[in-house]
């Protein structure tokens, strides 16, 4: 300012008024600063100015540098504060996209052989037991086998027309040759254990076919199982392997309840059920002309009784079957696969070294630089996260 003037107008805002009030300061001068004058000496003598000039005195507490830092550094503080929300909003974002995409990624491989075991275990385990829920129900698939034994298996007993295979023809073919050279003598019994395991033979197809029915959805849900299990998309290999050893413990579990299941058949063939035979009415005439042929040795009625007494018996050995089989296949098959679908594996792979579990792990190596980026920016921003919420939080 000019000699005789000053800026009293414009310091208390009547010339110009701001949002944020004057604040006047007194610089040094260039003859302050040729003689090196300080910054200390400099404030010194402006807080003494504003002080000291009558036109600025009432001003003085709300003038000088000193003031005009205070000022600032509140205005700065304030803003900065207003900002953190903001800030901790999109750092928290962050984090949780960048801890998102390295979930997605899965661990880093450990570098010794214990801990690859581990990492091998565990992922087997997660596979497992999504498999499970399949099956009981967590997850869909699992009611298919249950479709298999109340639908499948008793359409295709049905299909089996049991009446056709006992007609008048062919039941009077497998008695008279039961019969051999003489005929019998009361009941045509080896005709009817011919009749019997003839018909029950035929019981083994639709059995075979519930065991591979319920083979064929077990399989499918080792594939839904490997497909949904993220860790086994981290490594090929070791998917590859998983779902080859489930496959081939899933074959091995079949093949012993087919056998099992058509022992059930066989059980029945084998041995006749004597009570339901003991309650029919006994033939004491056959009918029918000895002197004829064999063929035309007795008559239809005869027959026609012996093959109705037969179908009873074919029908309710049938039933019996329809509820044995599906308890066959589920000990057989579904309960061995929740219980021991990879023992084999785990077994095998206790045997391998070092170098042959990291083969199991083949990960990407653009994955594993891209998890390594990723950790060191997510270590950058929790400490960013850290240092703003001791801020916010001192205030």
């Amino acid at each position: 300012m000019d000699k005789g003037t000053d800026a009293v107008d414009m310091l208390e805002g009547r010339a110009y008024k701001l949002q944020f009030p004057w604040i006047g300061v007194v610089n040094r001068s260039q003859a302050d600063i040729n003689k090196n004058v300080d910054m200390i000496a400099a404030r010194r003598r402006e807080k003494e100015y504003f002080s000291s000039t009558p036109e600025y005195r009432h001003l003085a507490s709300k003038m000088g540098s000193e003031h005009l830092g205070k000022v600032m550094s509140k205005h700065l503080e304030a803003v900065i504060k207003s900002r953190i929300p903001g800030l901790q909003s999109l750092i928290n974002k962050t984090i949780i996209d960048l801890e998102s995409e390295l979930s997605r990624l899965g661990k880093p491989i450990a570098t010794d052989a214990g801990g690859k075991l581990y990492m091998v275990m565990e992922v087997c385990r997660t596979f497992d037991g999504i498999f499970k829920e399949h099956l009981d129900g967590v997850r869909p698939g699992g009611d298919k086998i249950y479709n298999v034994f109340d639908n499948q298996l008793p359409a295709a007993l049905k299909r089996l027309q049991f009446d056709k295979q006992l007609s008048m023809d062919n039941v009077r073919k497998l008695i008279t040759e039961a019969d051999g050279y003489q005929p019998h003598l009361i009941a045509p019994e080896q005709g009817y254990r011919r009749l019997i395991e003839s018909s029950l033979i035929s019981i083994k197809g639709p059995a075979e076919a519930a065991v591979d029915a319920v083979h064929a959805i077990l399989k499918d849900l080792v594939h839904k199982s490997i497909s949904e299990t993220a860790e086994l998309k981290q490594y090929p290999s070791l998917r590859v392997e998983v779902n080859g050893a489930a496959v081939e413990s899933l074959e091995r579990m079949r093949d012993e309840s087919k056998k099992a299941t058509l022992q059930l058949v066989e059980m029945e063939c084998s041995y006749l059920t004597v009570d339901f035979f003991r309650k029919l009415p006994q033939d004491i005439e056959k009918g029918g002309n000895p002197t004829h042929s064999i063929f035309d040795r007795y008559n239809d009625s005869y027959l026609r009784r012996i093959g109705s007494n037969v179908l009873s018996y074919v029908n309710m050995v049938c039933a019996s079957l329809r509820n044995s089989i599906p308890k066959s296949v589920v000990y057989c098959q579904v309960r061995e696969a929740k219980r021991s679908l990879l023992d084999h594996f785990f077994t095998d792979l206790g045997k391998k070294e070092g170098r042959q579990l990291g083969t199991l792990l083949d990960e990407d190596p653009a994955i594993m630089q891209r998890r390594l980026s990723l950790a060191k920016r997510l270590e950058l921003y929790r400490a960013a996260q850290s240092e703003i919420d001791s801020v916010a939080w001192s205030k």
